[in-house]
């Protein structure tokens, strides 16, 4: 962690995946458990998640169903609109030259970092790219086929369901056999290349939408307050973005934290001694700014809220809630109220 820190992405990213898995076969709860990543990544998708650790979970759903392409059937089913704010906003652009900007815009902004688009357009024809920077391997060619699924779906807001492009560039080794993914992208197939992409007929830029419901509520969804995606040299928020991940495990552990950064325990400690804090201080300031969130919600007891934050009880809980802020829970219900 010294040298790069992990890109992150939110849990929509991965599409109706519980879903799919079931529909294949496959058990997500498995899945979730293998990987040490919990269950309220599929109930809250704005939740952030290491980039690497999706690549990890993709790998491994793809052994459960036994599928070598899982992330690009995946990816045939995901839907850009429901990528977040994020997905929203861009497929509310009014044509796809504006979409295409806009994704590229507001992707390491709102949805996912370590990862870039690319344009390159001649002869009449347009070639879109994705490239993932996140140096972690396991699982990298289900995110990137994934990646390519969500981007035909852009194109496919302006062009129609129907449409296909006319050749799927992938990462894969050359000598990798085509078929199999000609018949899941329903086009042709060329393997070898630097980057995933999609190749169409650059006409398709100025079209409109095709159908018009996502006009109105993108520009809205821009606006929706989500936790915000890491910058890449923001080394205390990428830090707190996984604490806020291990939150829904319990009680935060820093060893969880530290794995899923990739480092150890003491490189941890090391870098948050340098940014003048530590992880129980971390912890606190994470579990203090849930529980307000939490006692804003009149329906969630208090005991309820304790055990949500990974307390054994509510007087533990409630004494370290006065430690924060000078008063008791239901006090600071009441005055906020």
């Amino acid at each position: 962690m010294a040298t790069r820190l992990p890109g992150f992405t939110r849990a929509s990213s991965l599409g109706p995946i519980a879903d799919f898995m079931g529909r294949q076969g496959g058990s997500i709860s498995r899945v979730l458990r293998d990987v040490d990543l919990p269950f309220a990544l599929l109930e809250q998708p704005e939740i952030i998640v290491p980039l690497r650790e999706q690549f990890r979970l993709l790998e491994r759903a793809a052994r459960e169903t036994g599928d070598d392409y899982f992330g690009a059937r995946l990816g045939q089913i995901v839907k850009s609109p429901d990528l977040s704010a994020y997905g929203a906003w861009v497929c509310a652009a009014d044509t796809c030259a504006q979409a295409m900007r806009r994704a590229d815009a507001g992707l390491a902004v709102m949805l996912q970092t370590s990862t870039n688009l690319y344009e390159r357009r001649r002869n009449g024809k347009m070639c879109w790219s994705i490239e993932f920077v996140e140096p972690e391997t396991n699982g990298r060619h289900h995110n990137e086929l994934l990646g390519i699924g969500y981007m035909m779906d852009l194109v496919r807001v302006y062009a129609g369901p129907r449409w296909r492009p006319d050749v799927v560039m992938t990462a894969l080794p050359a000598g990798e056999p085509r078929r199999a993914l000609e018949d899941i992208f329903g086009t042709n197939v060329s393997n070898g290349h630097a980057m995933s992409s999609i190749v169409f007929d650059d006409a398709l830029l100025d079209k409109g939408r095709y159908r018009s419901e996502y006009g109105g509520r993108g520009e809205a969804a821009a606006q929706y307050d989500e936790p915000a995606v890491p910058r890449r040299d923001d080394t205390l928020a990428t830090i707190s973005a996984v604490t806020d991940l291990a939150l829904h495990e319990g009680f935060p552990r820093i060893d969880w934290v530290a794995a899923k950064l990739g480092t150890t325990r003491r490189t941890l400690q090391r870098h948050l001694s340098g940014l003048g804090t530590s992880f129980n201080s971390l912890v606190e300031e994470t579990l203090f700014r849930h529980a307000k969130t939490l006692l804003a919600e009149d329906e969630i007891s208090v005991t309820d809220i304790a055990l949500k934050l990974g307390y054994a009880d509510p007087a533990h809980f409630t004494r370290a809630f006065r430690r924060w802020s000078g008063m008791a829970p239901s006090t600071y219900r009441d005055t906020a109220a």
